[in-house]
């Protein structure tokens, strides 16, 4: 601490300098906050609210291509599989193109079994047995639209049409769902019937898009996986069994490497603002040449000087660090506010690994500024040599 007004004094020789690389690292920091910590709010959160025993078993082919019905009897006798539910997805529109809804056709009466997130009272799956156009949808879509329970609602679609030659597709509205308190929000669901689906579609009759499987332990989940995909192996459709949080991750994949964009961005950043605060540690250090011969001249030893460069390096980037991240953490729910996603908080772990990185990135600024002034020779730098 008795060599802190020194620091201090150091770093606020020219302040305008100091403020502006102050003001780069913590913009650089709260980019690294807001962007690490996307990556690692949705890892987080599929590890969290995705079910470990369940899985999702598509055509090996691609998810379009789709897989028989018949497939599932077969997946039931499978040991450790508990329950098995179609999914079959239907692609229609609300009046207009642009009012998408993403359908999905499937025995309801199934649900329960495979996903407890999403609570559904008895009645309504009671009234889905009984209407076999019946609709169960979720709150966002009866919000968006103004439904209500009990309405009959016309959808179109692009993708199937019905043996009639008609894209017109008529459902009756006979209940809602809620979720379970934590659960990533999937409000905009609009479940229907498979059989009545199935029946009404002019092609692709008896096939459905993927099996949503779950297994008795979800310890044991990987090998139920390999025992579904051995019993279809050289079959006319092969299957991908995966676990559904790794099903989840491949389609973002399919999108693009988020992770090594992100990381490339990042890494762009700091490399940088290294660049950055070593010019600014090195102009610092070369305008305090004699000041630094009459610490010698006191009887500053190497280390003593070695360690006031590093401080002052250490000072300027974790105290621009700190702020950025804490500017972050602030800011950062509401980055998931457009897609109408609950509030996230910034994961502990992308601000516990920004300090060290800007510690390291302080060392690294550090190292040249601190060569030279171990070099110093006394006598020259007193002479302005």
């Amino acid at each position: 601490m008795k060599f802190l007004p020194l620091i201090w004094a150091g770093l606020w020789r020219k302040r305008a300098r100091t403020i502006l690389t102050l003001l780069s690292v913590i913009v650089a920091f709260l980019l690294y906050g807001i962007l690490d910590g996307v990556t690692s709010a949705f890892d987080h959160a599929i590890d969290r609210l995705t079910d470990a025993s369940r899985m999702r078993v598509q055509n090996r082919i691609n998810i379009v291509a789709g897989l028989p019905r018949a497939y599932m009897e077969r997946i039931e006798r499978i040991p450790g599989v508990i329950a098995v539910r179609s999914s079959t997805f239907f692609a229609g529109y609300y009046r207009d193109p642009a009012n998408s809804v993403g359908g999905d056709a499937f025995e309801i009466e199934r649900l329960g079994d495979i996903n407890s997130d999403f609570l559904v009272p008895a009645e309504y799956i009671e009234a889905m047995r009984q209407t076999r156009s019946g609709a169960i949808v979720g709150p966002e879509l009866l919000e968006r639209f103004s439904w209500s329970v009990g309405d009959r609602v016309t959808l179109k679609s692009s993708l199937w049409r019905q043996k009639n030659g008609s894209n017109d597709w008529v459902f009756d509205i006979v209940g809602s769902y809620t979720l379970r308190e934590g659960v990533f929000p999937a409000t905009d669901e609009f479940w229907i019937n498979y059989d009545y689906f199935d029946e009404a579609r002019d092609f692709a009759n008896g096939t459905v898009t993927l099996y949503i499987v779950k297994a008795a332990d979800a310890r044991r989940a990987p090998q139920v996986a390999a025992a579904i995909d051995a019993m279809f192996r050289n079959s006319a459709d092969e299957t991908l069994t995966q676990i559904e949080r790794d099903a989840i991750r491949a389609q973002m994949d399919r999108v693009g490497d988020i992770n090594f964009i992100v990381n490339a961005i990042v890494g762009a950043v700091l490399f940088t603002l290294l660049f950055l605060t070593g010019n600014t540690m090195m102009q610092s250090i070369r305008e305090r040449i004699p000041e630094l011969a009459v610490l010698k001249t006191y009887g500053f030893g190497n280390g003593t000087i070695a360690l006031l460069v590093v401080a002052e390096s250490l000072l300027l980037c974790i105290t621009g660090a700190a702020v950025g991240l804490a500017i972050a953490a602030v800011i950062f729910p509401t980055a998931f506010d457009a897609m109408g996603i609950a509030a996230l908080p910034l994961e502990t772990s992308v601000v516990v690994a920004g300090v060290p990185i800007a510690a390291l990135l302080a060392l690294a600024s550090a190292m040249p500024p601190t060569w030279r002034a171990l070099r110093l020779n006394v006598v020259d730098a007193l002479g302005g040599r």
